[in-house]
């Protein structure tokens, strides 16, 4: 592990850069959210020496050795794509004011070759420093986002547009749109402390707390949560779990089960999980394929939250989250659909998924196999476009798949 990814033990001098260093985006009232010492990030710059922007020996070790493992490898990945001995080069010495190094964004993908994108960003302030990796791999996963274009501003847009996108029930087993949010001056899982982590549990619970009307629920953490709870949250598919390798990998699961935790309402249709991969991930959920009454409820909570937890957003990139995939708009709307005859002809689902930037996975997510035909199907795009436009994707999508499924 690199960077800030290997300051379990840390000093007071490293705790209080990588606190004030914040969001990454500069301003001292961002950082002034980041907790107990805290300093401007003008500070913390003209307190960096030598050895603080040096690349630790061991780390440049580990790096050399992973790139060259990778290059070797027949991995697919986007890391590998545009991880170039050029790009390589001139990155590895690299290091961001909270320690991160170019190991910590990239070392998921050297121990994962299987890995679909392969990188993560420790903190806000690498998406800048190694940009010359993120915006190709960006650019390649959102469709096209350059690095010359901006994100449009969050627009929900008419919240009575979508219906019901299988009014039968024949087709959509349950419909789900859920966003990430970062709250604003913590970095994000590598670089957090476990002070940091219990600080922000104990914010997001307090907030949470103050929801009304459908939204009202309990906050469960996951420490020294009671058993039967526990296997109750998971057998509902509420409860994320330890053990993603490729979350581990990325050194995101440090301090478990410290500051984690999980909110839902008393329906179980509306969910937050508290520093699962995200700092929040908010979740709308329920049976069926009414997707306008999710999507209601997932904006009257996100508008809610935020008027109570400041949000890191970044003018280019909008809404900041650990994994490029999330950026942007962060919304990933889907639906477990049935589709016995498609299922047959794989290719073609793919080919009208494609149509539509939609995604396909198996029946419980990414690296999961389909379970009795029930794939997980999400529009993919969530950067250049609305809130809104990223859900009619999928909206418009789905109502293509299920024509189709019904003329076989």
């Amino acid at each position: 592990m690199g960077g800030c990814a290997s300051k379990d033990k840390k000093d007071s001098k490293v705790v209080e850069n990588e606190t004030a260093a914040g969001t990454g985006s500069g301003t001292d009232a961002e950082a002034a959210n980041g907790g107990e010492g805290c300093v401007s990030n003008s500070m913390v710059f003209l307190s960096r020496n030598k050895s603080d922007t040096m690349v630790d020996a061991a780390v440049m070790e580990k790096m050399e050795a992973g790139f060259a493992k990778l290059a070797a490898s027949d991995s697919k990945s986007l890391l590998k794509k545009y991880l170039t001995k050029e790009v390589f080069d001139a990155l590895k010495n690299k290091k961001t004011s909270f320690g991160s190094t170019l190991l910590d964004c990239v070392q998921s993908g050297f121990e994962n070759p299987d890995s679909g994108v392969g990188i993560y960003a420790p903190d806000a302030e690498a998406y800048s420093l190694f940009a010359d990796l993120f915006d190709p791999i960006i650019e390649d996963y959102h469709k096209g986002f350059k690095k010359t274009d901006k994100h449009p501003a969050s627009d929900f847009g008419d919240v009575n547009a979508f219906g019901n996108v299988d009014p039968t029930g024949e087709f959509v087993v349950s419909t789900r749109v859920r966003c990430g949010r970062s709250m604003e001056g913590y970095p994000f899982n590598p670089c957090l402390t476990e002070a940091q982590y219990k600080e922000m549990e104990g914010k997001v619970s307090t907030t949470l707390s103050g929801l009304e009307g459908e939204l009202k629920g309990k906050f469960y953490p996951l420490t020294g949560m009671d058993k039967a709870v526990q296997q109750q949250l998971i057998d509902d598919h509420f409860l994320f779990k330890e053990g993603d390798r490729f979350l581990q990998a990325a050194n995101a699961c440090r301090y478990w089960p410290s500051g984690r935790g999980i909110y839902h309402n008393d329906n179980k249709t509306f969910l937050v999980w508290c520093n699962e991969e995200d700092h929040l991930r908010i979740i709308s959920m329920q049976m069926g394929g009414d997707l306008g009454q999710v999507y209601r409820r997932l904006v009257t909570a996100v508008n809610d939250i935020e008027k109570r937890i400041p949000f890191s957003h970044h003018d280019r990139l909008g809404f900041l989250t650990f994994c490029p995939t999330n950026l942007g708009t962060t919304i990933r709307a889907s639906v477990h659909i049935k589709v016995p005859k498609l299922a047959k002809d794989y290719a073609k689902l793919e080919a009208t998924a494609d149509k539509y930037n939609l995604q396909v996975r198996g029946t419980r997510g990414e690296h999961s196999e389909a379970e009795g035909g029930i794939y997980d199907i999400s529009n993919k795009r969530r950067m250049g476009l609305t809130e809104f436009q990223a859900v009619k994707e999928m909206y418009d999508g789905i109502s293509e798949i299920i024509k189709i499924e019904k003329s076989l």
